[in-house]
């Protein structure tokens, strides 16, 4: 179903994260409009929820209203200035979230021609587990996978060492 191919091979190891640690009869709301994912994950039999497109910095109402037993952010908070206020707003016990990772060797996204398409952090593993746990999230597992191409030159090489997506699944910290 799924090639070695961007972004096919981050929809396979994502989904199948998810599977690991998330039984297809929980709710989801997921981070962000209705995409790809989204609907990747209802083809597995998750009943999927998405925001409405709002700008999550300043509105976190339907995060709050939500009923959802999940929350899902697939390459989410590094669009957010604030990504703590997000984490700290969601009501759900269980969160399954997913980040591009600073590269050495890259500067950070930016689309010349989408104002909203722009990484405002790109997480080191670290500063996203701390980021995490600062929220109130105590991580319980976490994968990380490379994302090379097919391109000649240096970045593409370290492309197939370096570690581009960083996964974790986290369970809320009862207070």
């Amino acid at each position: 179903m799924y090639e070695n191919t961007f972004p096919n091979k981050r929809f396979k190891h994502t989904i199948q994260f998810l599977e690991k640690h998330v039984p297809n009869n929980e709710t989801i709301l997921d981070l962000g409009v209705v995409n790809p994912f989204s609907e990747i994950m209802k083809k597995h039999g998750y009943q999927v929820e998405n925001t409405s497109g709002e700008d999550l910095d300043i509105d976190t109402s339907n995060i709050e209203k939500s009923k959802a037993s999940v929350v899902t952010a697939f390459e989410i908070f590094e669009h957010l200035l604030s990504p703590f206020t997000v984490l700290q707003s969601i009501k759900a016990d269980k969160l399954v979230a997913s980040v591009p990772l600073k590269l050495w060797f890259s500067s950070a996204y930016r689309s010349k021609t989408d104002m909203l398409d722009r990484h405002y952090h790109e997480f080191e593993d670290w500063q996203f587990d701390w980021l995490l746990e600062k929220a109130g999230w105590k991580i319980i597992n976490r994968q990380k996978w490379t994302n090379p191409t097919k391109k000649l030159g240096i970045r593409p090489i370290l492309r197939w060492f370096t570690p581009r997506y960083y996964i974790v699944f986290a369970e809320r910290i009862v207070k």
